[in-house]
């Protein structure tokens, strides 16, 4: 009887979740129900899954409609019309065309028109007219009535109540960019279209019995199948067309790929990749592996960089098909955790490349591969991005929005609007917003895309699902991961840069991973955590650990790079692991049985496959149940049933083996605090492999190194500190140069000059331009010559003028800015007009307009960002004290007061809910301290921003790591900004004192 049924997946329009409307139904009795989301098939195979649970037969199928204005419902009769339904729809969705008022023949679908606008009068055999129970006495008179077998029910269900009509009104509102008062009434649905019973629906047409006759035969006739069993992969099946072409395929390539990763081919290499092959035959993930062979193929014919990772790192076949960089025998990787038997999916491949070779593999993967589209992700309703989108509907003003969006408000004594506000975000909040583009995932199927769904066409051009990875996989498709990396460009770009910065030193092999592990400047920078700008390494975190683990080797790294992430600090296992690794001793303390299984990290859960060691070895759980609990604690397991019979099993199993019930529950404890956030060992031997790459970078070529972070958008760190380490490791720093600075910052020697993209305000076709004219005519002579070459504004030459990008010329910039004015017309000009004859310059007689080295520092910050000199210098107060960072380990125990400039805090929570603080500076010496705000501390005295601090707090040592509890913390005043000064003597005097301070 119900044909066209909306979800929240009608994005801003449909009220009802998927299990919400599934079990409204069944209460109601309804035993068929046709999902037609508007324009949308994100819940079409959600709710063919999940409908089996409420004992719900689904029909599938579209509400077409331009804005809120319905044109038809469609309907599937089977697969294939589904299939070509999600054809006619993404046609539309890819052009972002109108719906037209009839549509196409299309097979195997049924097509639905609105009685109250269809303005036609003949019929094909799979064409009906809907009829809403309010149009009843409208038909009595139409001709339609005496044609009751072209007629159907059209019941359309949007909103369950009162108050879910108000929730699809403010949907709608925000749709439209409009205030509620002044939503049209075409924009919006009827209050009449809610679930009722089948017995109400009938009630109100007892006059017309051929109506629900016509509609329960339609939906009688409508009958779609789709396998969720997960049991065959719905992948391109083939590679070569040919499955057994495919395995033999591999198995020459894997054999050929032996004398590049080995020396010498052992009984132990050879065996792991007959079993490896085996499975993957077995499994039918051959062509899985072929398709990533193919891309990486393709990035290395390009000179791409890339890193592959994920669980697929722990195969040996993917080490020598070169997915992976990551030797599994050297590191003794776990094959259960690449793949099983009992395993269903194909293994994790994660491929990173950087940033600027990404789109080029996707592009290339289109081109290669028949049925490929993006993965979509569900954008949601946040909470307080909620508020302010309702604020605006409401009309309530800026400040209203603020005061509720940060939470500062008692309920009870706000206005209606206000109260209506936060009610209503409330009960959208996790409502699907739009259609994202999941960072990486990228289908190929062996059927087409549009068997399974519609597709859009984001602005990055290619066809995308309208459903997510979690449903992907229900249906047995798994993605392809095509990611960006910073990291990968900052490595690429150094190497490029020490090729034309260094012209005589030999070829940098960025590969020669073996050599990087012996090298002894890698050893030190590990030890000493001096990784700032590498590859995962560098945050104040793991700057800690590595002090703490006192890392100089490659497992050591790998385990680091583990042991880091958020399960294992949580569950107080890394705290235990570096017990266990100072204090040899204290690994007695470790079960027998866990020791056994994991002797490498003494006993401690550190990697992903070590929750399957444990659940297997210890809970006594078969494989296949042990990568269930896995894949249950990441979260991309769905079956929560299922997932509470293994909990169930593991701790009988542990009764049963003797283990007492404390122990138990204290395995299963660390199990399920970290088992979600943990890397697998190839993940992280990739990362750290990475790590490596950058590290010798950083080792060898310092300078180099910091140009090519800053040019990569920086890392953990905003670009201030990487200029600063560069200029820490004997670079001279320089305000851009029209002469010699380029978009990206450039290194000449040891002067590096910073790009033209950090003066904010400089426009793009600014930069383009100088640039484009310094390379056909050479550098700019004068100020003259350049105004002379480049149209420019006023305002875009006194930015360049202002950061002292004309310093050649040897003049005051304050007499340039004097001269550009009286020399360039107000307005801006397109081209300067090409003559015969050089025109001659007026030249005027500008007063002597002396500027200061306080005045540039002061222009450095507000055009870029940061002073290029000594932040401390602008202390408007001497230095108060003498202590610094180095001097830390003779304070231990004792309570202290330093300066630091603020680098980063990290913002925390206690066990009980309470605001604490990491904080990270930098002293006048340029070292690191580290800060700990306790939240009676951290809610007396707030960071307010960046600046100088003085920071008043204990000395605290805990395995060689100095940090600072701190007890007081005060951000110091600067010098006031001369260029504004009223007072002209204090100017001079604070001028002074600038220039005098070291």
């Amino acid at each position: 009887m119900f044909i066209n049924t909306h979800t929240y997946y009608s994005l801003r329009y449909g009220t009802i979740a998927v299990k919400e409307l599934l079990q409204l139904a069944k209460d109601k009795g309804i035993r068929t129900l046709a999902v037609t989301d508007v324009n949308n098939t994100s819940a079409c195979l959600e709710m063919l899954r999940v409908a089996p649970e409420f004992d719900i037969r689904i029909v599938i199928g579209v509400d077409f409609r331009n804005g809120a204005q319905q044109q038809f419902v469609m309907l599937a009769r089977n697969n294939e019309g589904f299939l070509n339904i999600n054809r006619y729809l993404s046609a539309f969705l890819h052009d972002d065309g109108t719906i037209p008022n009839r549509v196409e023949t299309l097979p195997h679908t049924f097509v639905i028109y609105p009685f109250g606008s269809f303005e036609g009068d003949e019929l094909q055999e799979h064409e009906f007219i809907g009829v809403r129970k309010e149009e009843l006495n409208k038909l009595k008179f139409s001709p339609w009535n005496k044609r009751r077998e072209k007629l159907v029910v059209l019941q359309t269900v949007t909103h369950i109540s009162k108050k879910g009509f108000n929730t699809h009104r403010l949907l709608r509102a925000i749709d439209n960019n409009t205030l509620l008062s002044k939503l049209p009434v075409s924009e919006q649905g009827n209050e009449y279209d809610r679930l009722c019973s089948e017995e109400e629906l009938k009630e109100a047409f007892t006059e017309f019995p051929e109506l629900i006759k016509n509609t329960e035969k339609l939906l009688q006739s409508c009958s779609i199948e789709f396998d969720f069993s997960k049991e065959t992969p719905n992948n391109q099946r083939s590679y070569t067309d040919n499955e057994e072409l495919d395995y033999r395929l591999l198995k020459k390539l894997v054999y050929e790929g032996l004398p590049y990763r080995y020396e010498t081919s052992t009984d132990t290499i050879l065996d792991r990749i007959k079993k490896e092959l085996d499975i993957i035959r077995e499994k039918g993930f051959v062509s899985y592996f072929l398709i990533n062979w193919k891309i990486l193929k393709y990035a290395r014919s390009k000179g791409y960089f890339y890193v592959g990772r994920g669980s697929g790192a722990n195969s040996i076949v993917a080490y020598l098909l070169r997915i992976t960089d990551v030797d599994p025998i050297e590191l003794d990787l776990y094959f259960e955790r690449f793949i099983n038997l009992y395993r269903k999916n194909p293994p994790d491949f994660d491929i990173d490349f950087s940033w600027s070779d990404r789109d080029d593999i996707t592009e290339f993967m289109f081109r290669r591969f028949k049925n490929t589209a993006l993965l979509t992700v569900y954008n949601t309703f946040k909470y307080r991005a909620s508020i302010r989108e309702l604020g605006k509907v409401f009309g309530l003003p800026k400040e209203e929005l603020d005061r509720l969006s940060k939470g500062d408000y008692d309920f009870r004594r706000l206005d209606k609007l206000s109260q209506l506000v936060i009610m209503y975000s409330r009960r959208i909040q996790g409502f699907p917003n739009y259609l994202g583009i999941h960072a990486g995932g990228i289908l190929i199927s062996e059927k087409p895309i549009h068997y399974y769904t519609a597709t859009f066409m984001p602005p990055k051009g290619f066809p995308t699902t309208q459903f997510d990875m979690i449903v992907a996989e229900d249906i047995g498709l798994y993605k392809f991961d095509i990611l960006s990396q910073r990291g990968l460009g900052k490595i690429k770009d150094a190497v490029e840069i020490v090729k034309y910065n260094h012209p005589n030193d030999p070829p940098i092999d960025i590969h020669d991973i073996k050599r990087f592990k012996e090298d002894e400047r890698i050893k030190y920078l590990l030890r000493n955590a001096k990784a700032i700008g590498c590859f995962y390494v560098e945050s104040p975190a793991m700057r800690m650990l590595l002090r703490k683990l006192r890392v100089d080797n490659y497992l050591g790294l790998v385990a680091a790079s583990s042991v880091i992430r958020p399960g294992v600090s949580q569950s107080g296992m890394m705290r235990e692991y570096i017990l266990r690794y100072r204090f040899p001793e204290r690994r007695k303390e470790a079960h027998p049985v866990m020791m056994d299984i994991m002797p490498e990290t003494y006993g401690v859960m550190v990697y992903q496959e070590d929750v399957i060691k444990v659940a297997h070895y210890f809970g006594g759980l078969t494989l296949g149940e042990a990568d269930m609990l896995r894949r249950g604690m990441s979260g991309k397991f769905r079956s929560r049933d299922e997932f509470a019979k293994v909990k169930d099993r593991f701790f009988s199993n542990c009764k049963e083996t003797g283990k007492s019930e404390e122990l138990t529950k204290e395995i299963w404890r660390q199990i399920e605090s970290f088992a979600g956030y943990a890397f697998a060992k190839g993940h992280s031997a990739s990362y750290a492999v990475e790590s490596y790459q950058s590290l010798f970078l950083k080792a060898y070529y310092p300078l180099e190194y910091m140009v090519a972070t800053v040019n990569n958008g920086g890392g953990f760190y905003r670009p201030e500190l990487y200029v600063h380490e560069a200029r820490m490791h004997g670079a001279r720093i320089l305000a851009p140069c029209v002469n010699y600075s380029r978009a990206e910052t450039v290194i000449y020697g040891k002067d590096i000059y910073l790009g033209f993209v950090f003066l904010h305000s400089l426009e793009r076709k600014v930069i383009k331009t100088i640039l484009k004219n310094r390379e056909a005519e050479g550098f700019f002579m004068s100020l003259d010559d350049f105004l002379d070459r480049v149209p420019i504004s006023m305002e875009q030459i006194s930015i360049l003028i202002k950061i002292n990008a004309f310093r050649f010329t040897k003049r005051n910039k304050r007499e340039l800015l004097w001269e550009a004015h009286m020399k360039i017309n107000k307005t801006t000009f397109d081209e300067n007009i090409q003559t015969l004859f050089q025109t001659e310059k007026i030249s005027f007689k500008t007063p002597e307009l002396p500027s200061t080295p306080l005045e540039e520092a002061f222009d450095e910050m507000e055009l870029i960002g940061f002073p290029l000199s000594n932040p401390f210098k602008l202390l408007l107060a001497p230095s108060r004290s003498k202590i610094r960072a180095r001097h830390l380990p003779d304070y231990v125990g004792k309570t202290i007061t330093i300066e630091g400039y603020l680098v980063t805090v990290k913002n925390t929570a206690t066990s009980g809910g309470k605001r604490m603080h990491f904080g990270t500076f930098v002293d006048r010496d340029g070292d690191f301290l580290d800060t700990v705000h306790f939240p009676p501390v951290a809610a007396r005295y707030r960071f307010r921003g960046k600046g100088i601090y003085g920071i008043t707090g204990k000395v605290v040592e805990e395995f060689d790591c100095i940090t600072i509890e701190v007890t007081k913390m005060v951000r110091y005043p600067i010098i006031e900004d001369p260029r504004y000064s009223a007072n002209d003597s204090t100017a001079k005097l604070h001028s002074k004192r600038y220039k005098n301070r070291v």
